[in-house]
């Protein structure tokens, strides 16, 4: 049998047609298409997995649209996985769909996945040029040989320096017309000598394991033409092509072949995006535009008038004007702009820059939408149902359509109404998938209503996300069962009490009943052993979380409810002489603490029921003395505290925080800061205790840390030293005291302080310091001694100005006057 092989024209075909092509490429997927209408060969070889030959008759199921990809992945390790994407202009796609609508057998022919995923270093291909597996982790460049891009080495011999613009002029921008009379095979000819020189250059082009590919592909192609004779077509980089037409024996093929690790591998097709073969996604053979490939692939005729349509209708979508006019004169710009750069058809470069002067009017920010809709693109390819798939992928499917959250490449937000049984399905699912690593939505922040009942998510679907599915297929064999199978196992191996009160957490949100048991075991335990005080307070705001979703979400959560008073008891008891011998990096990670603690505790009063709320075991009047001893007291009981008690146990161990000179400036400030908002501290207690923070005798550091703590963050402090001109007076005559030797050392704290500030209050403070105090006698004259809009007294004809309009939205009637006197 002859070894002979031909890239020349269809008469001549004596051995089998090598049809190199560049991967991704309309113009190469185009020409494959005439070739083997022109050729009409017995039998279609592709560069590919052959594990995926039992899955070819599935392209041509009416559910496939690309793009797609086939996954391959470890039985052991599925997070060991690799894809194979292909677009509806890959020239490898459209061989395939030739071959199953011609009737013609159709095979893989690369080395196989099972090796190629065993293999430490990924049999991948060159950037920009090969199809190949995409690792995981990225190869390390700084170690890596330097490889070959033919594309780019092609381009810079012709006098390009862009390899993206010499491709285009010379394939992607072949006139349809032109080649339905010329030889339909004359292309792969002279790319086959192109790529011959090269190889004789540059070897395997920093590519060491392509000869193990190649040997394996020429033993397919052996195989394939002992079956179907010399009629065949091999589809494959062009890169390839030189090693396939190379005589070899089969002996030294199967020697490179000798000792290949291997592993059980599984395979499948997947849905793929645009966005996913862009080449700075980092995939291995990506291209720079995909959307503006698969139009020039999809436009039978006036590629370059199509394409203006399309973006005039994405512009007016985003209500910008865009006329016909202007479409029309953008088609004109291009082609002007071709014709002066000596090229044979608009290309992206000049639809680029006409789009810009004409309908972008200069500027690159609507261009910006363009780029990512239209010239990346996000289109979401779909594989039939009958596509093979691990059990979890399915039941995952079925939940989709059943609430009809179908995946889109494209993040969109979805806000939910858990009182609504769909919206609180849709919440469970999501939840669970997160916990079983599966990010397809992410909490964001809700632009309504911040209640429990309402919950808000972005979600975005990729690729990968198939394989972390099929490594949570480990855990079980539907979503509920996985997640709670995973929960329960991470419950059982957490070593942090804030660990497992966040699993608790979680388990609540994803309705995880069969798991909560084993997490609550869990939780008593740790929180029992745990007597680290900066644990318990991490631990405290998750479990006062979960308490709020009981009635929302029909979760019984008394259980946790124990446990949550149980650590604020202790942590009550606990804190104050943690407070203390801290340095400023320790005392900021207690401080944002104690915050959470006093907004935990404020939703555990919150969801408290009337008999606990009016419980008041230490009263807020309390004296200093009186709440010194009230925690130690109350430490000693035994059970839980009602939520009333509760409440003032912790103002009184605010109270203590903000008088023990021991106790870090900024926990100080903290404290003294939380009992004025709760109404517990009058503002002439406020204000004595802010002079001894910031009295002469007091360090400048500590006393800065002290006004961080009081008005610092986004605790609305600026507004307090706006509407409080006492505690202004008394920071600024504390400001202007400090020595000049140690003013450098307060600044970074004061400035990081009053830097939070949005820039309207820090106007009116500077506003209000340049003015200088107001004398107390002169307060009350009638006098506005602030600039317009704040003054320290109250206009009686602009406040009655605005009381009727209260009254009406408030839907009350005015009383009148004289029922007043």
């Amino acid at each position: 049998m002859s070894d002979r092989t031909t890239t020349g024209t269809a008469a001549a075909v004596a051995g089998p047609l090598l049809l190199g092509v560049r991967h991704h490429g309309p113009g190469s997927a185009r020409a494959v298409r005439a070739a083997l209408d022109a050729a009409r060969p017995a039998a279609v070889l592709i560069e590919g997995p052959p594990e995926g030959d039992a899955l070819l008759p599935l392209a041509a199921d009416p559910q496939m649209r690309p793009p797609v990809a086939l996954l391959a992945h470890a039985v052991d390790d599925p997070g060991r996985a690799a894809f194979w994407p292909l677009a509806e202009f890959s020239p490898e796609w459209v061989a395939l769909r030739w071959a199953l609508a011609h009737d013609v057998p159709v095979r893989f022919i690369d080395l196989p996945a099972t090796h190629s995923l065993a293999l430490k270093e990924p049999v991948g291909d060159q950037p920009g040029e090969e199809t190949g597996p995409v690792p995981e982790a990225p190869e390390d460049e700084a170690t890596a040989t330097p490889r070959v891009d033919p594309i780019r080495v092609l381009a810079e011999t012709a006098g390009y320096d862009d390899p993206e613009r010499w491709w285009e002029d010379v394939v992607e921008h072949r006139s349809p017309a032109a080649d339905a009379t010329a030889d339909a095979l004359a292309p792969f000819t002279a790319l086959a000598e192109a790529m011959t020189a090269l190889r004789e250059a540059y070897g395997d082009g920093g590519h060491p394991r392509d000869a193990v590919r190649e040997a394996y592909m020429r033993i397919q192609l052996r195989t394939a033409r002992k079956e179907f004779g010399d009629g065949v077509a091999v589809v494959c980089g062009a890169w390839h092509v030189p090693a396939l037409a190379a005589r070899t024996t089969l002996a030294a093929d199967r020697a490179l072949l000798k000792g290949l690790p291997k592993v059980k591998a599984e395979m499948t097709w997947v849905p793929w995006t645009h966005r996913r073969l862009a080449r700075h996604s980092g995939y291995g053979a990506g291209i720079d535009s995909p959307g503006w490939y698969g139009h020039l692939f999809g436009a039978a005729d006036r590629p370059i008038e199509r394409w203006m349509t399309k973006v005039a209708g994405l512009l007016r979508e985003e209500d910008r004007f865009v006329s016909t006019a202007h479409v029309i004169e953008a088609v004109r710009l291009a082609e002007t702009l071709a014709a002066m750069r000596g090229r044979p058809l608009a290309g992206l470069s000049e639809t680029t820059d006409a789009v810009r002067a004409v309908m972008c009017e200069g500027s690159d920010v609507p261009l910006a939408l363009i780029q990512d809709r239209l010239v990346v693109g996000e289109t979401l390819g779909e594989v039939p149902d009958s596509a093979p798939a691990v059990p979890l992928q399915r039941d995952l499917t079925r939940s989709q359509r059943t609430l009809r959250l179908k995946p889109e490449a494209l993040e969109r937000e979805l806000d939910l109404d858990l009182r609504k049984e769909t919206d609180a399905a849709r919440s469970r699912l999501l939840h669970r998938l997160r916990l079983l690593g599966i990010g397809w939505g992410e909490p964001a922040e809700g632009r309504g209503s911040t209640g429990t009942f309402r919950e808000s998510w972005r979600l975005r679907w990729e690729p990968e996300l198939h394989v972390r599915v099929a490594e949570a297929g480990v855990w079980g064999t539907t979503v509920a069962t996985a997640a709670s199978a995973k929960a329960e196992s991470q419950a059982l191996a957490a070593t942090a009490l804030s660990e497992v009160t966040a699993l608790a957490e979680h388990c609540l949100l994803a309705g995880l009943p069969e798991a909560l048991p084993v997490v609550m075991k869990a939780l008593a335990d740790r929180a029992a052993l745990d007597a680290d005080v900066g644990h318990l307070a991490d631990a405290l705001p998750a479990l006062a979380r979960s308490l709020r979703y009981g009635d929302v979400r029909s979760t019984d959560t008394a259980a946790l409810a124990e446990v949550a008073a149980g650590l604020a008891e202790r942590i009550c008891v606990g804190l104050p002489p943690a407070c203390t011998g801290l340095d400023a990096d320790g005392a900021e990670a207690l401080r944002r603490q104690v915050d959470g603690v006093h907004s935990a505790i404020g939703l555990l009063v919150a969801g408290a029921t009337p008999a606990e709320a009016e419980a008041t075991p230490v009263e807020a009047e309390a004296t200093p003395a009186e709440a010194e001893a009230a925690p130690v007291e109350a430490g000693a009981e035994a059970g839980a505290t009602p939520a009333g008690g509760l409440r003032d146990r912790w103002g009184a161990v605010l109270r203590k925080l903000a008088g023990r000179d021991t106790v870090a400036g900024i926990i100080r400030g903290r404290a003294t800061r939380l009992l004025l908002d709760e109404g517990r501290l009058t503002e002439d207690e406020a204000a004595r205790l802010m002079g001894l923070a910031l009295s002469p005798g007091t360090p400048p550091t500590d006393a800065a840390a002290w006004i961080e703590g009081f008005v610092g963050g986004a605790s609305g402090g600026g507004m307090l030293l706006v509407h409080d001109e006492r505690l202004l007076s008394l920071v600024d005559a504390w400001l202007t005291a400090v020595p000049a030797d140690t003013f450098t050392d307060v600044l970074p704290l004061l400035r990081r302080t009053f830097s939070a500030y949005e820039p309207g209050v820090r106007r009116t403070l500077g506003e209000l310091v340049r003015r200088g105090p107001v004398p107390e006698g002169a307060r009350n004259d009638g006098t506005d001694h602030a600039y317009p809009g704040f003054g320290p007294g109250l206009d009686p004809d602009r406040a009655d100005a605005v009381e009727p309009v209260l009254h009406l939205l408030l839907g009350r009637t005015p009383v009148p006057a004289e029922a007043t006197a």
